[in-house]
């Protein structure tokens, strides 16, 4: 009988931690970073740029972002895309389309350089935010090439 008790004790006690289950997690890497505005982080083939928005509305203090996956080194042609933008002849948008956005890359020409701003419109709810202005020098730190 004493068997039988410590079997049901055994068996009702593995069956209760049973319920919680270890996941792995994949790490997040944090990649370049131009101020607070604008960053990248890599988790796992997943890159997301996050950065904050020039519009003027009540979600002004939100991050905003957009994912892609580095499928055929996605991330690297990304950073070309934009590189050669800054030296484009004559100096136009770019348009791209990603799984769940939109990006236009606006250049726009000063009289002392050259920046370009990310215009994302998510396909899904069909709102577009702008970012900050950015630099060749301040792209190439965001993508750490400098």
């Amino acid at each position: 009988m004493k068997k039988v008790i410590a079997i049901a004790i055994l068996f009702i006690s593995s069956v209760g931690f049973s319920q919680i289950k270890v996941v792995e997690t994949v790490p997040v890497e944090k990649l370049g970073r131009v101020n607070n505005a604008f960053y990248v982080q890599k988790i796992g083939d997943d890159f997301t740029f996050f950065y904050t928005t020039v519009q003027s509305d009540e979600e002004e203090a939100a991050l905003k972002n957009f994912t892609f996956k580095n499928v055929d080194n996605a991330y690297q042609s990304f950073y070309g895309i934009i590189s050669k933008g800054f030296t484009a002849s004559p100096l136009n948008d770019v348009k791209l389309e990603l799984p769940n956005n939109f990006v236009w890359l606006h250049y726009i020409v000063s009289s002392d350089k050259t920046t370009v701003q990310f215009m994302v419109t998510n396909k899904i709810a069909s709102t577009t935010n702008v970012s900050e202005p950015l630099s060749k020098e301040q792209i190439e730190k965001l993508f750490q090439k400098s």
